[in-house]
């Protein structure tokens, strides 16, 4: 299916630029344009189709319907929202006070916010044409359970006390005023139709997506690529295999401390998830190593200062990393 993006880069690489694919530096220079090539075509395809299906996708409408919500149901629907929007740390921000301002619970909150920097439909779709459906559904249902249980976790510890006092304002006012509201009311504000979308609007909501998406993520893409040549390419073979390839109880916990000094977005960090399986680590290292990347960095939680108080943010941290841990062991068991 995707083998006309081998041929280019052998084209490219040992045709064109006269490398030879013997050298570390040919190999690494072949994953490097082939893995970038496909991803970047996938990327604008799979964009725009997504955005184009998204076109009619009312935000504001999602958050109202949360917000009536029980909880036990909220975490699912939060973690599922927050699974599709292709947000990162930055942006989840704003959402997340839209969120609280909305008077929709804490923990339905906290689970968005956990499961959208780890997922999105860009990163699913990415991974399942690099390593294929077993691994994509682990990845997608890991990340899942780990907005659930964090945000059923953290209402049952009232962590909206720990808010800075921007966001506890705003959830403050959200519950008075979402305690104003009658069943007459919320009904007719969620049952009322949707408005129809023309397909040249939907045509220019995709154009646009895919264009401020791609511009957002390509970079991370860049790096993420880089970074997974140079293992791929440099690393000796069997160094890593040897040093974290035999699933020992302390290479899951060493991949997930590596991962916090880094940032990669979900999209990013996938050709270095690839990169790290074909050297032989473990697929629970490899996913550990990775979300650690993604969701438990330091500059996500320096963004997450404006509206966390330090006590807050070191209970989600220490709750991603014990999850990554624990995911890492099982799966390296299995």
């Amino acid at each position: 299916m995707f083998a006309w993006f081998s041929v280019f880069a052998d084209w490219l690489v040992y045709d064109i630029l006269a490398l030879s694919n013997q050298t570390q530096l040919g190999q690494a220079v072949h994953f490097f344009v082939e893995d970038t090539t496909k991803i970047f075509a996938l990327l604008v395809v799979m964009i725009y189709a997504i955005g184009w299906l998204r076109a009619s996708l009312d935000v504001e409408r999602v958050r109202g319907y949360l917000s009536g919500k029980p909880k036990v149901v909220g975490y699912g629907l939060g973690a599922g929202f927050g699974a599709i929007t292709p947000f990162c740390s930055c942006s989840s921000i704003p959402v997340f006070l839209g969120f609280t301002s909305a008077g929709i619970p804490i923990g339905i909150t906290m689970a968005f916010l956990l499961t959208s920097p780890l997922i999105n439909e860009v990163a699913i779709l990415l991974l399942f044409s690099l390593l294929g459906l077993k691994v994509t559904l682990i990845y997608a249902f890991t990340g899942i359970a780990i907005g659930i249980l964090g945000g059923a976790l953290l209402d049952l510890l009232k962590a909206e006390r720990w808010l800075q006092p921007l966001a506890a304002k705003a959830y403050a006012m959200g519950q008075a005023s979402a305690e104003q509201k009658t069943a007459s009311d919320t009904a007719s504000e969620t049952d009322e139709p949707p408005a129809k979308v023309t397909w040249q609007q939907r045509h220019q909501f995709a154009k646009s997506e895919t264009g401020e998406i791609f511009g957002r993520v390509w970079k991370w893409v860049i790096i993420g690529v880089g970074l997974g040549a140079a293992l791929h390419g440099f690393v000796p073979a069997g160094w890593l295999e040897a040093n974290l390839g035999d699933g020992q109880w302390w290479s899951v916990p060493a991949a997930v401390i590596m991962g916090i000094p880094l940032y990669a977005n979900a999209t990013g960090v996938i050709p270095v998830l690839e990169s790290l399986l074909i050297q032989g680590v473990p697929l629970g290292t490899t996913l550990a190593f990775c979300m650690s990347t993604v969701a438990a960095s330091f500059p996500e939680f320096i963004m997450l200062k404006q509206v966390m108080q330090w006590r807050l943010l070191a209970l989600i941290f220490s709750l991603l990393l014990v999850s990554f841990t624990i995911m890492g062991w099982v799966l390296n068991l299995v």
